[in-house]
């Protein structure tokens, strides 16, 4: 677990982003156990009802399921979903400002997408 705490956002959703960040990333593939609140709030140095506040967040989005007695699983089909959120808040976040900044600037599309190919490193 390699993260830092961001003092400028509530730490339960820093844990639950991270454990997102996990799923996405393959660290935490679908149907394995993640961290126990009690791991979180050890490793981070937190309370342990805030580590719970950010399972359960994930839990209520049916990306975390329970198997009582035994502890927290990624649930099937949760880096789908996960992948589907992110990129629909990454359009509404970059993509639509973005496209916004350039029609007042005065880019036409094209220019746009130039723009966007050179600063691609893979392509």
């Amino acid at each position: 677990m390699s993260f830092r705490i961001d003092d400028s956002r509530p730490i339960f959703m820093q844990i639950a982003e991270k454990i997102e960040d996990d799923i996405i990333e393959q660290r935490l593939p679908e149907e394995t156990q993640v961290p126990s609140t009690n791991q979180f709030a050890s490793f981070y140095q937190i309370n342990p009802a805030t580590a719970a506040k950010g399972v359960n967040l994930l839990v209520d989005q049916g990306i975390l399921y329970k198997k009582r007695g035994i502890g927290m699983f990624v649930a099937e089909g949760a880096r789908q979903g996960l992948m589907e959120k992110r990129k629909t808040q990454f359009y509404e976040q970059f993509v639509v400002s973005m496209v916004q900044e350039a029609e007042k600037l005065g880019i036409t599309t094209e220019h746009l997408i130039e723009m966007i190919r050179k600063g691609d490193r893979n392509g």
